[in-house]
């Protein structure tokens, strides 16, 4: 008997020994952090925590959103971060690291890498997502993904899929043609799956074109399990299941975080109906227990954790992906200079993003520190500058203006930090704007009246407006760094390494540039991706919309040239010069442009890219692959991807706006089996993707959208938030008070992130959380009540109550 056959038969035996409620109670979680244990068939509980960049195991009661403590970790950069180093070797490294620190506290499921496409760079979590790219997004998770597996824990790629918004994230419906969702919301996720196979892969809270995300055929069976092959667990984000039985036959594995013994209970109702079979049960479970046996291997993987080698690659990671956007040739400094440090962020970094991924960290750096110890006397003060969330009165920012002031006017040079706070960037809400702080401008402003001699340093998860590059000389932009940030900063500004680092996300003039900007408000509970393929430089170059830095760009201490492009059947070979006088890497990007197409595309793609460290004076030959991505494009008719025949245009250089070397290649292939046709889509095929309108993005979808009405009632799917039209006087009390709750702790600039939650909470949801306290039909009897009718709410929640609490009682007999 083969190896496979083997545990084949022992799946299958371990199946045969559960009873039927046995196997339902499994497909759903056990706590807030871990799936059901069944010490008497001995099948322990996995055991899950956050992460994708620094572990976030929690002690005691554990909660969704980190209110309470977690165990100190080592908080490396934020994925936006690593991903600007374009390094699939250091993503590896990191997530190496990180899942040696998940085996060493006993965590078998890593919760990331997220891999979400930054539609737009409004989106409050984007400081966890890789880039507006798919191709590079799906190369740097499955780096992740490989690293965290290697290092003893199973990766969790997120969120499974098109979850580009955390406004009513819970609720929503992404509505997206099938091209866009193929080329670029998915091919990420694929990227991960098939390269980097990871072992568990969560769903988003939205529905895709009408349907959630976790009980969608299309997304679940047909694309997940069959054409990519995945054979991994399956898990629903936190309360993010609305159907469990829809899931189960999707073959969704485990309902999260703690819906309690109903919804066995639910499962049990489903087989008895006829409308769910045991072999789909034992499908989902299959994928279970071989999750189980996986984590089992990889719990043989630990070792002890060094913090301060942890500590040294978040250094490193720091460094290598920090950007450089401008240098008139004031960087790097010499150590000769008095300067005079200015800003909050100097004294307290912003160096991580708020929500589910927050690290308390082991030892933070902060920048006033790092340039104390270097500098000696040369530091001639250190300010504030401004008040951190722009709450000063005009007396207080004042005086600390005029300190500022006052070191400014004696230093050769300002170094000045700032970046976006806490409140601007975090899970559950999205931004309002691409300014700095006000406060923050203001200051910098006056500074570069007094002094011209000013270094920006700049700290946030995501896009920003750089109108504020006017008042400097330098920007060094950090994204947000990790506890070793500041470290690497000091390195980079004072020359003891070469920045190496380019964006990966184009950086507009204004926010009414970006392709999804005139499709901000929802119809209904709907979001029209109306853009379609035009997300970041997609867009930018067919519209001709001029930036501040394009994709790709970064700024380093030397130079590079680049000669002889050739083009080979299996990819494209070149030579890389650093034809300056400092060590460096420069990273040389491949775009394919298709000049013959029957359809509608992008004036060029992404198609690879490598990252060549050189010694000064230093060439090389450089060789990037071709590979089943490199050509091919998705032919809605047939339903799957094709290589369409005719010339492409090969494209490489420095940023999608510095292309050094092109050539042209003839490649064989299909014709589209239905060619679009320019007059039915003509902003589409023009570019003008801020330009579509209702009836052409119907032709594109090929069906009409609606627009949902607002039901007179509440109802199980709509969020807490909706509480505010309901006609009872209970809902409109509630919704006053959390609305008050919200006002101040925005006006605190502290996000509450528990009551964002809850605040965006569909109540189906509620359930899915209480440990099987509050059953569906609890659930039913609140809305009754919240609906104004309060005497067959509350008599309804006490006796469906005391059925519940019947019911559990005897269920878990049953397990013991």
């Amino acid at each position: 008997m083969s190896r496979k056959q083997n545990k084949t038969k022992k799946r299958s035996e371990a199946l045969a020994r559960l009873t039927l409620f046995e196997k339902a109670a499994l497909l759903s979680g056990g706590g807030a952090w871990k799936s059901r244990a069944l010490p008497r068939r001995g099948l322990p509980a996995l055991f899950f925590s956050d992460g994708p960049h620094g572990l976030r195991k929690q002690e005691g009661i554990g909660d969704h959103l980190g209110l309470h403590a977690s165990r100190p970790a080592t908080c490396f950069p934020t994925a936006a971060t690593v991903a600007n180093s374009w390094d699939t070797e250091l993503a590896e490294a990191v997530g190496e690291a990180l899942g040696n620190e998940a085996r060493s506290q006993g965590v078998d499921v890593l919760l990331g890498p997220g891999l979400n496409i930054k539609r737009s760079p409004l989106c409050g979590r984007n400081f966890e997502y890789f880039s507006e790219d798919p191709y590079l997004s799906g190369k740097l998770a499955a780096a992740y993904v490989r690293g965290i597996q290697r290092g003893g824990a199973l990766a969790c790629v997120k969120h499974y899929a098109v979850n580009s918004q955390e406004f009513r994230r819970m609720t929503l419906n992404a509505v997206v043609d099938e091209r866009a969702l193929r080329e670029l919301y998915l091919t990420g996720f694929e990227i991960a799956v098939k390269e980097g196979r990871p072992g568990a892969l969560m769903t988003s809270y939205n529905q895709v074109n009408g349907i959630q995300s976790n009980e969608n055929p299309q997304l679940m069976l047909d694309i997940l399990r069959d054409e990519w092959g995945y054979d991994g667990m399956v898990v629903t984000d936190w309360g993010g299941s609305d159907d469990h039985i829809r899931g189960i036959q999707c073959r969704s594995t485990l309902e999260m975080p703690n819906p309690g013994l109903y919804a066995a209970r639910e499962v049990l109702r489903a087989v008895e109906r006829g409308e769910l079979s045991e072999a789909e049960i034992d499908l989902c479970l299959k994928d279970y227990f071989r999750t189980l046996r996986r984590a089992a291997v990889q719990a043989k993987k630990a070792v002890p954790v060094d913090p301060l080698r942890q500590h040294a690659l978040a250094r490193r990671a720091a460094r290598e992906s920090a950007v450089l956007l401008k240098n008139d040739g004031i960087l790097p400094l010499s150590g000769e200079e008095t300067v005079a440090l200015i800003g909050d962020f100097a004294f307290m970094p912003r160096y991580q993003g708020a929500g589910s991924s927050l690290v308390n960290s082991r030892r933070v750096e902060t920048l006033r520190g790092q340039l104390s110890q270097r500098l000696g006397g040369k530091l001639i003060g250190a300010a504030s500058g401004y008040a951190r969330h722009g709450d000063d009165s005009k007396r207080r920012a004042a005086k600390r203006l005029r300190r500022a002031l006052k070191l400014a006017r004696k230093a050769s040079c300002v170094i000045f930090c700032c970046g976006l706070d806490e409140m601007a960037e975090t899970e559950g809400l999205d931004r309002k704007t691409l300014a700095l702080p006000a406060a923050q401008r203001r200051v910098l402003h006056s500074l570069a009246d007094v002094n011209p001699n000013i270094i920006l340093v700049l700290s946030a998860g995501s896009v920003v407006d750089l109108s504020v590059e006017r008042d400097a000389r330098a920007v060094l932009h950090g994204y947000l760094g990790g506890e070793a940030g500041a470290g690497a900063m000091a390195e980079l500004l004072y020359g003891e390494a070469t920045p190496m680092g380019k964006l990966t996300e184009s950086y507009p003039r204004a926010l009414s540039d970006t392709p999804a900007y005139p499709y901000r408000k929802l119809r209904g509970n709907c979001a029209e991706y109306r853009e379609s393929l035009y997300v970041g430089y997609r867009y930018y170059d067919r519209a001709g919309r001029s930036l501040y830095h394009p994709f790709g760009f970064g700024l380093s201490y030397t130079s590079f040239s680049y000669r002889d492009l050739t083009v080979e059947a299996e990819g494209v070979r070149f030579f890389v010069k650093n034809s300056g006088a400092r060590d460096g890497a420069e990273i040389a990007q491949l775009y394919i442009s298709a000049l013959e197409s029957e359809v509608f595309r992008p004036e060029k793609e992404l198609k690879g890219f490598a990252k060549v460290f050189l010694k000064a004076g230093e060439e090389k030959e450089v060789f990037i692959p071709f590979d089943d991505k490199s050509f091919r494009v998705y032919d809605s008719a047939r339903g799957c991807f094709i290589e369409e025949e005719g010339r492409y245009r090969i494209l490489v250089g420095a940023s999608a706006a510095d292309l050094r070397l092109a050539a042209e290649t003839e490649r064989g292939g299909e014709r589209m089996l239905i060619p679009q046709e320019k007059k039915r889509l003509p902003h589409y095929f023009s570019g003008a993707a801020q330009q579509v309108g209702r009836a052409e993005f119907e032709r594109l979808l090929g069906r009409k959208t609606e627009r949902p009405a607002l039901a007179g009632e509440l109802l199980r799917g709509d969020a807490v938030h909706e509480l505010r039209r309901s006609r009872g006087l209970l809902a409109r009390l509630i919704y006053r008070g959390l609305q008050r709750a919200l006002n101040k702790s925005a006006a605190k600039r502290e996000p509450n992130l528990n009551l964002i939650f809850t605040y965006h909470m569909p109540f189906r949801a509620f359930s899915k959380f209480g440990s099987g306290r509050i059953s569906p039909e609890m659930t039913e009897a609140v809305l009754l009540m919240l609906n104004g009718h309060l005497i067959a709410g509350g008599r309804k929640f006490f006796l469906e109550g005391l059925k519940n609490r019947r019911e559990n009682r005897r269920n878990e007999r049953a397990l013991r």
